[in-house]
């Protein structure tokens, strides 16, 4: 049968200054931020227009990439894709957050379901916090009778969260995802429904937000981003509904970090680093410094000046923190110097780099095993951009040693990475065992 041509699609191209190649250039590079593979050609998008219906994850990259370049949403029936399944969690900052948490985390508990959450797109309008975070149409749900939730109830919950964190640092997060999602399912969000004094339930929307944002940081190390975004943007509403301005300092911060380590470092993103910055100016010296160092490594890509100031104020900050344990009190020192190299690497000081990455590593906990093998992957990287490629082939060896008992997406592209980097240098004393032993430790069989 003929097809109808997309108009519409066709119009939006046009508004975006676009010909089908150079919008098939810019959805893979959507795709690619995501760790998606895309074949799309300038034939492809030319079907498109001609009428085709592209299939997902095709149309939500669509609708990402033109919403992006026209600076609004876009939605599905305004791109003529009308055959474009509908979004299973609404990415609307004004969405309930209750409801959305209850959705993906009985959605975890479902491989089927899971499954097409995770085919989801992170998107960059998500990015942009509203001015007033709190949102009064928020519905806490129908109050169930019997036993009112307690002040106990709030630190029994409070006491899980450096389980769940410790065990994502130890083996990263795909494992213990599911033991999270499940225990936010069936013990958190019920809690949220039964009666309590006004301080209690914003203790309960607190800590939910805290253990929302861990689960979202494991779906991001599973390579679930829009699963990890959805997370995210639920723990700073709830955060700010419980009107706790340091839990939400961290969530917007959380939401940065993420964004930036997909690529993105656009004012926009600044601008969520910022926001987390003034939201933790009254927030205890740990918390400051977590949301600064971060500023610093996003103003390196704006302005190398702020970015060395907001240096020196965060490592000043740290010098002020308490010893207070736990993921959302305390900011361990290796983590800090692992961003100030970030930040230093972006500038163009490599050797500074270097430095900051040493004495991260050497600062790593025994607990904190995935961020030491990230650290390495990063310390071998350098090494190599300064001609060091003895050190380069020593941190590489010592991250697949400890590679067997990680499960993380992103320890596997740190050995990807690996690869691409070691191919100019395969000649080299060393480097041919290095890349069999990291085919052999990635191979499917694993």
């Amino acid at each position: 049968m003929p097809r109808t041509p997309n108009t519409q699609l066709t119009l939006l191209l046009e508004a975006a200054g676009w010909g089908p190649a150079q919008f098939a250039a810019a959805l893979r590079g959507v795709a690619a931020e995501q760790d998606l593979t895309l074949t799309v050609h300038l034939t492809t998008v030319r079907r498109w227009l001609e009428g085709t219906q592209p299939r997902p994850p095709l149309p939500a990259l669509i609708l990402e990439c033109l919403s992006r370049r026209l600076d609004r949403r876009i939605t599905a029936h305004e791109a003529g894709l009308t055959r474009a399944p509908a979004q299973l969690v609404d990415p609307a900052w004004e969405a309930d957050p209750m409801r959305k948490l209850i959705h993906l985390t009985h959605a975890e508990l479902d491989p089927h379901r899971r499954a097409l959450l995770g085919a989801g797109v992170l998107t960059a309008t998500a990015f942009a916090v509203p001015a007033q975070i709190r949102i009064p149409a928020m519905s806490e749900g129908p109050k169930r009778s019997g036993r009112r939730a307690t002040q106990s109830d709030v630190e029994q919950l409070r006491a899980m969260a450096p389980v769940f964190a410790t065990s994502a640092d130890q083996h990263g997060g795909q494992r213990m995802r599911a033991a999270l999602a499940a225990y936010l399912a069936h013990e958190v969000t019920p809690l949220l429904h039964r009666p309590a004094p006004a301080p209690v339930h914003h203790g309960l929307l607190a800590v939910t937000a805290q253990l929302a944002l861990l689960l979202g940081s494991m779906c991001a190390d599973s390579g679930h981003h829009a699963m990890a975004q959805h997370y995210h943007q639920i723990a700073a509403r709830l955060a700010a509904d419980a009107d706790d301005h340091t839990t939400l300092a961290i969530a917007l911060r959380t939401m940065a970090t993420h964004a930036h380590d997909l690529g993105q470092h656009t004012p926009a993103i600044l601008n969520l680093a910022e926001q987390a910055d003034q939201h933790a100016r009254n927030a205890p010296p740990a918390v400051r410094a977590y949301t600064t160092i971060h500023l610093a490594v996003l103003n390196a890509h704006h302005n190398p000046r702020a970015a060395v100031t907001a240096l020196a104020r965060a490592e000043h900050l740290h010098t002020q923190a308490g010893a207070e344990p736990g993921p959302f009190s305390s900011y361990p020192a290796g983590a800090l110097h692992y961003q100030r190299a970030q930040a230093l690497a972006t500038i163009k000081d490599h050797t500074g780099a270097l430095t900051a990455l040493t004495t991260s590593l050497r600062l790593r906990t025994e607990t904190e095993r995935l961020p030491a093998a990230l650290t390495r992957a990063r310390l071998a990287v350098t090494h190599l951009r300064l001609g060091h490629l003895e050190p380069a082939l020593t941190h590489w060896h010592a991250l697949l040693d400890a590679y067997p008992t990680l499960h993380s997406v992103r320890a596997d592209q740190s050995l990807t990475a690996a690869i691409q980097h070691l191919q100019p240098h395969q000649r080299q004393a060393g480097v041919a065992d290095l890349l069999d032993r990291i085919t052999e430790l990635t191979s499917p069989a694993r």
